[in-house]
């Protein structure tokens, strides 16, 4: 008769117990397989030292790294643990089917602002849907000089940064020559806006911070 001590796959006493392979494992157990071989060969170990730092066998370790077994939260714990890194980790790639949004060179929805009418061209260069529209990212070009410039106050965080041309930008009492190269970040309350077009064309990026949205009811 063969004892527990004599068969190469036993695990070592106190080890976490083998947990039941399940037949038709989904898309969970083939990302904790991928994470699991992906940290232990970052980290250096073999199959054999990251099962005896976690207490189980090699053909346990193996089944995992190979998504042919679900594992238990106890079990993914002290993975976790004995490769050094948060549970969530191991779940890294499991909620891959994020909205993205592309938008090609020189396209973008044309939207309608003021100065608009007077060769302020505001192009959006993509937003997300719902509580994750939380950016508005917008290319501006300024082809005409104008007498009237218009001066905008919003929520959120605003970040310019300069494409093009010389202007003069002003935030609240401050003005900023801007060429480019050169960036701003500031408060969007604040009264801010062109103040004197040095030299045309001007093209700058802006993108708005708008922070936590509520959800949409």
């Amino acid at each position: 008769m063969t004892s527990a001590t004599d068969d190469p796959g036993a695990a070592e006493p106190g080890a976490v117990p083998e947990e039941p392979t399940a037949p038709g494992l989904g898309e969970l157990e083939h990302v904790i397989a991928s994470r699991t071989r992906e940290y232990r060969i970052a980290k250096g170990l073999t199959m054999t030292s990251l099962a005896r730092r976690v207490g189980m066998s090699k053909a346990m370790l193996s089944k995992i790294e190979n998504a042919q077994t679900s594992c238990s939260l106890s079990v993914l714990s002290r993975l976790a643990a004995a490769l050094e890194i948060p549970v969530t980790a191991l779940f890294r790639g499991i909620d891959s089917d994020r909205e993205a949004v592309f938008t090609p060179a020189g396209r973008g929805a044309e939207i309608s602002r003021r100065g608009s009418n007077v060769g302020h061209v505001y192009r959006m260069l993509g937003a997300l849907r719902g509580q994750h529209k939380r950016l508005e990212p917008l290319l501006c070009t300024l082809t005409e000089a104008s007498e009237v410039f218009p001066l905008f106050q919003h929520p959120g965080t605003e970040f310019l940064f300069m494409l093009d041309g010389v202007m003069r930008y002003v935030h609240g009492d401050a003005q900023y020559e801007m060429h480019a190269g050169d960036s701003l970040i500031f408060d969007g309350e604040g009264p801010h806006g062109p103040s004197e077009l040095v030299q045309l064309p001007i093209t700058f990026l802006t993108v708005t911070g708008f922070g936590h949205m509520p959800p949409v009811p």
